[in-house]
């Protein structure tokens, strides 16, 4: 038997109103100024002003630079912001964007080089080997879950390639998990995020390595979800349905530390080349992907499917997807037949599809992209 390394540390504060506990732990922890780091369209919304009203008593400066996938160039700027501000700690407001660029400013305000240096697949990868600022996470979707987890996604800004930063140092000290947050998302964002937390705990359920721990919180996030995700869409103001999605969104990201499957090389890809928001690439190729699995992982479908309450898992996700308006072509986003090549390309270079219940090649991808066309 091999020796298996497993970790759960982040404390979370969940419920409504958690964020006005920031302010307490800042203070409690010795931090004084603080760098909110958020993406231009929350900056503009009163939730920000509102939540800078329970911080009184802290010097606290925002950086908004964020805005559709994270790049690198974002991230430059947000040091730059924080050494400019004189900052000693790191808020992380908003979607998994907003996170995972905050994660990488807390990492680079006390490491030398390039962001990208730091990435798990630089062939000269440099170590995280100082103490990180106090970062602390206050999630606005429900999603990505990024708010618990150890990676940062941030693409290269001219390749628009995703490369990831995967370290324990980049766990939050706590996460502030306020469902009120999330109230103001309009039904299409509200979809593609809670796609992205049922894809998540779906694959790393699936996920051939070896942790039951994962195993069982992916399998209660995807009943939570599968009930709550149709709600949270059609009626948006529904706090009960808001909260499950949350709670379902940091299942799934605790869990796919187990790995995950050939949905998310798909769904990087397609962010690489056609710039898709993360989650409605997940929630466009799911069903695909899962009817390509069955053959390898038949008695975990069914497992999965029987805890959404259904008996079939891919008819399940197909009608789950017209359910919440997912469209279910990817020409009906605007891909065209001639970009599968580079779309092929890009996913079986992605690290994820290694851990996929059913080996990809080329050829896999291929047939997968031209049948989700």
């Amino acid at each position: 038997m091999a020796v298996h390394k497993f970790a759960f540390p982040t404390t979370i504060q969940f419920g409504p109103g958690a964020r006005k506990l920031v302010a307490a732990h800042l203070k409690e922890a010795g931090c004084k100024r603080p760098l909110l780091v958020t993406d231009k369209g929350i900056a503009a919304l009163p939730i920000v002003s509102e939540f800078r009203s329970f911080l009184s008593g802290l010097d606290l400066e925002i950086f908004s630079g964020v805005q559709g996938n994270p790049t690198v160039s974002q991230a430059r700027a947000g040091v730059e912001a924080y050494r400019s501000h004189g900052a000693d700690s790191v808020i992380g407001f908003g979607g998994g964007a907003a996170l995972d660029v905050a994660k990488v400013v807390a990492l680079m305000a006390v490491h030398p080089g390039d962001v990208l240096e730091y990435a798990w697949d630089h062939p000269r990868v440099r170590p995280i080997d100082k103490p990180l600022p106090h970062f602390v996470a206050l999630p606005t979707t429900a999603g990505t879950g990024s708010e618990v987890g150890r990676s940062s996604v941030i693409s290269e800004d001219d390749t628009h390639v995703k490369r990831i930063v995967f370290s324990a140092a980049l766990l939050a000290k706590a996460a502030f998990a306020d469902p009120e947050l999330t109230l103001a998302l309009p039904p299409g964002i509200t979809a593609a995020t809670g796609m992205d937390a049922l894809t998540h705990n779906i694959e790393s359920y699936l996920s051939p390595a070896y942790h039951p721990l994962c195993d069982g919180i992916a399998l209660e996030g995807v009943r939570i979800a599968a009930r709550a995700l149709p709600i949270a869409v059609k009626e948006p103001n529904n706090l009960q349905a808001r909260s499950d999605m949350l709670m379902a969104s940091m299942m799934g990201a605790i869990a796919f530390q187990k790995d995950l499957g050939a949905v998310h090389s798909c769904a990087h890809a397609l962010s690489t080349v056609a710039d898709l928001h993360h989650g409605l690439a997940n929630a466009l190729m799911i069903d695909h992907v899962m009817r390509f699995n069955l053959p390898a992982a038949e008695e975990k479908m069914a497992e999965l499917a029987r805890v959404a309450g259904a008996s079939n898992l891919i008819s399940f996700l197909s009608a789950l997807k017209k359910e919440i308006g997912i469209p279910d072509r990817l020409s009906v986003v605007g891909l065209k037949k001639d970009q599968i090549p580079r779309l092929v390309d890009v996913a079986i270079a992605d690290i994820c599809h290694q851990t996929n219940p059913r080996p990809c090649s080329r050829q896999d991808f291929e047939g997968l992209f031209t049948a989700a066309l």
